[in-house]
């Protein structure tokens, strides 16, 4: 493996510091950490620890107080179409259709290089990649939170991105909902070879989707605690992994750091 494989994304020596009204607040301090092309990595931990501060940082939506952000051995310097967000809101824009959601990403990339009849292909193949082919006309005020989600799944693939980004995504999922994405989002991966950064609160997805689980302290100055290796064979079953005694030891290895020696100071002091 190539040393630009290897380190396909690298966050080195990373602090983000706020100016609030009370002062400077530091959330991330030395955050340093590798991703491999095609790696699927997971950030888990308590509210406030910059999961999401994060992520965005990856996305370059922000830029760091200290330290620096490298994709693809190009320093991140902010938003581009090589990296795709999903938020846990799906920010569809309710007076288009489902198609129009995702084919205005899809002009805004490919138009210069693409004509009309190939950007409603492809639009048209992410859809059905994510199996909505049959409500690609409706608006968002006409179909599920699921469905919805899947559109924001689609919109973000339809850019061909190197790096997809997770901020929570099934977060306000209901349980049955957020299993079905979870294992359609296995598939799309495994499909596409997607290099992935995922932000959940959610142990057993974490367990279930990632190679690597990150695993953050407490903000403030929140940094990575830990680093889980998750050695699952790939194609996963959610069924056959329910009974493995390696995915309930990885299970509880993620729960002791978080409630044991994460634990939140109200508990501790309760």
């Amino acid at each position: 493996m190539s040393s630009l494989t290897s380190k396909y994304i690298e966050i080195q020596n990373v602090e983000q510091t706020f100016k609030t009204k009370k002062g400077p607040f530091c959330a991330l301090k030395n955050v340093n950490l590798t991703v491999a092309k095609g790696e699927f990595v997971a950030l888990i931990g308590h509210s406030g620890c910059g999961k999401s501060t994060l992520l965005n940082l990856i996305a370059g939506l922000t830029r760091p107080t200290e330290g620096s952000l490298i994709c693809a051995n190009r320093e991140i310097a902010g938003p581009g179409p090589e990296r795709s967000v999903v938020f846990q809101n799906h920010s569809l824009l309710p007076w288009l259709t489902c198609f129009e959601n995702v084919y205005l990403a899809v002009e805004r990339v490919f138009s210069s290089s693409e004509n009309k009849a190939q950007l409603k292909a492809r639009t048209d193949a992410v859809l059905a990649m994510v199996g909505l082919t049959a409500a690609a006309q409706k608006r968002p005020g006409e179909i599920s939170g699921g469905m919805k989600q899947r559109v924001g799944i689609a919109r973000a693939l339809s850019m061909e991105p190197k790096v997809l980004l997770l901020d929570e995504p099934f977060g306000a999922l209901d349980a049955l909902t957020r299993a079905k994405l979870q294992d359609e989002l296995l598939a799309i991966v495994h499909k596409t070879h997607s290099t992935v950064v995922m932000v959940t609160h959610d142990v057993d997805e974490a367990v279930l989707l990632s190679d690597r689980i990150v695993m953050m302290t407490n903000g403030p100055q929140a940094t990575i605690g830990e680093v889980l290796d998750i050695q699952l064979a790939r194609p996963r079953n959610r069924v056959a992994l329910a009974e493995s005694t390696e995915y309930l030891a990885y299970r509880k290895a993620v729960i002791d750091f978080l409630y044991t020696r994460q634990a939140h100071v109200e508990k501790l002091t309760a």
